[in-house]
Order: C-alpha cells, then structure tokens, then sequence
C-alpha cells in the first residue's frame, strides 16, 4: 500500500431498508486534480446520473473499493451491526492508505484511520457523494442480477425495498433464500397464504 499525507476517504452504504440482498458499502479517494462535476447524494439524484457519475467515479478516483454485508450476516448481526462490517471492509479494501476518513451518518465502523462521521456527509462532503452513488449503483447492479435468480418479486424494480408489490409478493409465494428473516415485514407477510396488506408498503419506496 502507499501512502498520501493529505488523502481523505469518503464512505457510505446503502441498502439498509430493502427486506432482501446485501448492504453494500462504498469507499472513495478523490483525485482533487481531476474533479468531478454533479457529485450529491446518491438518493437524489435521477437513475442515469447515478450510472454516469458512478462510471466517472472508478474512472477518475485515486481509488475505491466496495465492501458487503449478505443477508445472512444481517440476519445474524443485526442492519446497523452489518453496515458497520460493511463500511469496514470497503475501508480496509482500499488500495491507497488515506490520511483520515469521513463517514456519513452518526457512527463510525471500525478503521485504521483516524475517522469521523458526518451527519448528512452525503450532501456537503464530495468524497462521501461519491461513496454514496457508487455504493447504491453496485447494489442496483447486484439487485438486477438477482432479479434474474429470483424471480417473481420484483427485485430489479423495488431493489428489494419494502414496496407494496414486494410485499404482495411475499404474501403470495413466500420468501426466497436472499430475504432477511430478521426484518417483520418478511416474518409477518413471508408466508405463502398469509393475509394480505393493509398499508404495509405505503412507507416503503423505489429504488
């Protein structure tokens, strides 16, 4: 690994609320000298941005790396537990060792960096933008693929989250070996027959 005094990694995840798949999580060092126009975060920005910036992003970047959490490891240590591995692998994936790395949200995985979380980092800090995009269109990417293994439920419309087809589909064939048996929405509707929905999904969302 080399080393650079003034690197910063930025790191985020996504895939925290989908009933089914992984949480991915994404780290990134920007190339301050050769920057990229249109970095937010990833949830507002429209479904082709994301793909064009994520493929600046590997392109551009110093570097970055991915790091996951599979349901069964959701399942066993619970979603934040399973963020945090997440995120700690993609820090310890990185090729290039950063001088501190910036974390969005409240809580920091473990690093062996120094390391800080910010609140909303997604919208104020470029390098967690970046983090932000390329983790949630890995795990779209990873979601379509799935879709194809899995059908019948949806995945690569929904990408997992708690629609109200996905839930619909749930109560009518049951779950399938990617959904985390661990979230109620899978144990209350994952169940060929249960009964179906009241405003289960009203909360849930696209993409």
């Amino acid at each position: 690994m080399s080393f650079q005094k003034f690197l910063v990694a930025g790191v985020d995840e996504a895939g925290r609320g989908p009933l089914a798949g992984p949480v991915i999580a994404a780290a990134v060092i920007l190339d301050e000298t050769n920057r990229i126009a249109g970095l937010a975060d990833s949830k507002k920005l429209p479904e082709g941005q994301r793909k064009r910036l994520a493929g600046l992003i590997r392109e551009k970047a110093i570097t970055w790396s991915i790091g996951r959490a599979d349901h069964l490891e959701i399942d066993e240590l619970n979603i934040l537990n399973a963020t945090m591995l997440a995120m700690g692998r993609a820090i310890d994936a990185l090729n290039v060792k950063p001088a501190r790395v910036l974390v969005d949200g409240n809580r920091c995985p473990r690093s062996a960096y120094p390391i800080m979380a910010i609140v909303k980092g997604d919208q104020t800090e470029p390098c967690i933008s970046a983090a932000s995009i390329l983790a949630k269109v890995t795990r779209d990417e990873e979601m379509l693929e799935l879709d194809g293994q899995y059908p019948g439920y949806g995945f690569a419309r929904h990408k997992g989250y708690p629609t109200r087809g996905h839930i619909e589909a749930l109560a009518e064939i049951g779950i399938c070996p990617i959904h985390r048996r661990s979230f109620a929405p899978v144990q209350r509707y994952g169940r060929p027959g249960s009964a179906l929905i009241e405003q289960m999904a009203h909360d849930g969302r696209d993409g």
